[in-house]
């Protein structure tokens, strides 16, 4: 399951959920940019980084990694892309924190006590399998962050819970579109022998073909067209307002196929 693209966009899309994530609900996320920079020595990149705008001086840097694998030089590599990070980038803000985000603790390596004083101030650490049940239940958002570790025997009937909750809690039409594309991608990964369709009857989501957006592009005539075609109309969607995980899903392609051509 590729879950750095997945953690990727659902904080770029809903940045809230990463707040509520690491017990902060208040934030404002509006004051931040979430972005992914590569740190220009060594082939570092941060997975990403919610970076507080130039109007909030005062706010602090979440630096973010999402790891699903045991990697003893990890903490190594992470603390120093950040201080390489702060030596090209100099941003303005004095506070700043190192989020990990585990889906179990089982993956994590111990980081070596020289890091002890970074640890006790800066480090912040998340097991997504140990989130409480009843924060769970109380947010849409941290249940879509659940269902990315959820078992595959469980997965299908847990999408089915939070379908049903962004229905009813979610009244706008966009978002709540947005929010349903996200829990069908998720299973997609989740049950690789299916096919997309497979996943749409199984979830009941066959709606959204239906929805308005869906419609107007289909209305262009490039949903079933050749690559080519698919890849003119990447800038049309952007203009729409549409996230880089909908057009892959509308058109077909592949994230990473996106992304470079946005690049």
């Amino acid at each position: 399951m590729k879950t750095d693209s997945i953690f990727y966009e659902i904080f770029k899309e809903f940045p809230q959920i990463f707040f509520e994530l690491i017990g902060k609900p208040e934030t404002n996320p509006n004051r931040y940019e979430f972005q992914s920079p590569e740190v220009k020595q060594l082939n570092f990149r941060l997975d990403g980084i919610f970076l507080p705008s130039l109007d909030y001086p005062t706010e602090p840097i979440y630096f973010v990694e999402v790891q699903f694998y045991k990697d003893e030089d990890f903490y190594d590599r992470f603390f120093a892309s950040i201080f390489l990070y702060f030596s090209q980038a100099k941003p303005i803000n004095s506070d700043w924190y190192a989020v990990v985000i585990y889906d179990k603790r089982s993956k994590e390596a111990s980081p070596h006590p020289r890091y002890r004083s970074l640890i006790d101030s800066h480090l912040r650490i998340f097991y997504l399998n140990e989130l409480e049940t009843e924060t769970i239940n109380g947010s849409l958002g941290l249940g879509i962050v659940k269902l990315i570790v959820e078992t595959q025997s469980n997965a299908a009937d847990y999408a089915l819970t939070l379908i049903e909750k962004a229905q009813a809690e979610l009244t706008d039409t966009n978002l709540q579109t947005k929010v349903l594309g996200f829990i069908e991608t998720i299973v997609v990964y989740k049950f690789p022998n299916l096919s997309r369709e497979e996943v749409e009857k199984m979830l009941n989501l066959d709606f959204i073909k239906h929805t308005k957006v869906y419609q107007e592009v289909k209305e262009e005539g490039k949903i079933e067209g050749k690559l080519e075609g698919k890849l003119e109309t990447i800038p049309k969607l952007v203009e729409k307002g549409m996230s880089i995980q909908e057009i892959a899903e509308i058109l077909e392609l592949d994230i990473e196929v996106v992304k470079k051509y946005l690049k």
